[in-house]
């Protein structure tokens, strides 16, 4: 319990730390709920990089966030998010928009010679994110999905048990990513069509990212898949639950859902946010992996043997800090990169690629069976 008081206390509100000469200046697109978490707190605790600017449609909203977090460049009105983009004291764009909008400003900051990192998921077709790492490469520069589960040293340790041959190979993988009705309201823009919406493109590619990284390779096939409708929008999906195939004869469930139905019509569920992995000589599992920073256990069960229990909050060399979310590992990776280091680990151009054709994949299941109007 101290433990977690302690790492929840220096989350929220992170150590000072100096500032090096000429830090990595970075800009945010949009004024969104996710900016904080994913990047300001982040950001407050690296020395070699600050947040310099900001751009919002809505010129209060601009105005009351930069001052919250202590930004002082703003940018309002029609043209703030090209405004930023254009400033020439900003080295990086995080795109945090709404996911229909992030292929035309993703391309727009990398063609004004900006770095970018780009929420989850990067586009909504994989021909639109190849477009944009071909724009990165030509003009070297770095652009990175955020996965940002990825980088914590807890899903890097589960990849690592799953992948030594300790018990054997993958006979299964599942992995859930679904929150009660509530925290999800009928008028979010996740459940927006327009704007790429849905429960697959907003929770179900942690599930798909999931399985594809602890596999190791492509899936050749999507062999079910089940859809639920927003109950506003049929053509949005509030919920979908998948099994892939893989050319080594596992098979991945995956399951989201951005509003589980209460139990009974009144007694909510438990948001399910885990990974559970059937290898041939046991199960290791890690829960809560969205968010291992705040809790976690990777919990390995042998088919002979004691179970035991692990938490990992730093890497095995002893880099990072108890406290570090998934973001702030994220960003030393990111920075890694910028710098010409080598980071812990990456999502690369074809990972992020690979990723939204499984998407695609699922989505064109879904309208075969279901007949769901998603392109």
């Amino acid at each position: 319990m101290l433990g977690f008081m302690t790492r929840m206390y220096s989350i929220l509100y992170p150590p000072k730390v100096e500032k090096t000469t000429n830090p990595i200046r970075f800009g945010i697109l949009g004024a969104a709920r996710i900016a904080p978490i994913a990047l300001i707190l982040a950001v407050a605790s690296h020395p070699e990089c600050i947040i310099l600017g900001v751009a919002a449609r809505d010129e209060k909203r601009a105005k009351a966030f930069a001052k919250k977090h202590q930004i002082s460049k703003i940018y309002y009105g029609p043209f703030g998010y090209q405004n930023l983009i254009d400033d020439p004291e900003i080295d990086v764009i995080y795109n945090p928009l709404p996911n229909g909008l992030h292929f035309e400003w993703t391309a727009k900051a990398l063609e004004a010679g900006k770095n970018v990192l780009l929420e989850k998921p990067s586009t909504n077709t994989a021909e639109e994110i190849q477009k944009l790492f071909e724009i990165a490469t030509k003009k070297n520069l770095v652009l990175l999905e955020a996965f940002h589960y990825r980088f914590h040293p807890s899903f890097l340790r589960l990849k690592e048990i799953v992948q030594s041959g300790e018990f054997g190979k993958i006979v299964s993988v599942k992995s859930e990513l679904k929150v009660p009705r509530g925290l999800v309201p009928n008028d979010d823009i996740r459940l927006d069509y327009s704007l790429g919406g849905g429960a697959l493109m907003d929770m179900g590619v942690y599930p798909i990212s999931v399985v594809r990284a602890l596999v190791g390779t492509e899936p050749v096939s999507v062999v079910s898949a089940n859809y639920t409708a927003h109950s506003k929008d049929p053509s949005v999906d509030r919920c979908v639950d998948a099994v892939l195939a893989f050319p080594n004869g596992a098979t991945a469930e995956i399951g989201c859902d951005l509003q589980v139905h209460p139990r009974l019509g009144f007694i909510p569920k438990w948001p399910s946010t885990y990974i559970k992995v059937q290898l041939e000589g046991g199960e290791v599992s890690l829960s809560n992996f969205p968010a291992p920073y705040i809790f976690h256990s990777i919990r390995i069960k042998p088919r002979s043997g004691k179970t035991r229990s692990e938490t990992v909050y730093r890497y095995k060399n002893g880099e990072g800090e108890d406290w570090w979310t998934t973001y702030r590992y994220q960003l030393e990776a990111f920075m890694d990169k910028l710098k010409g280091r080598d980071p812990k680990t990456w999502m690369t151009a074809e990972d992020s690629i690979n990723q939204m054709k499984v998407v695609e994949t699922v989505y064109i299941k879904i309208t075969i069976v279901k007949g769901l109007n998603v392109f």
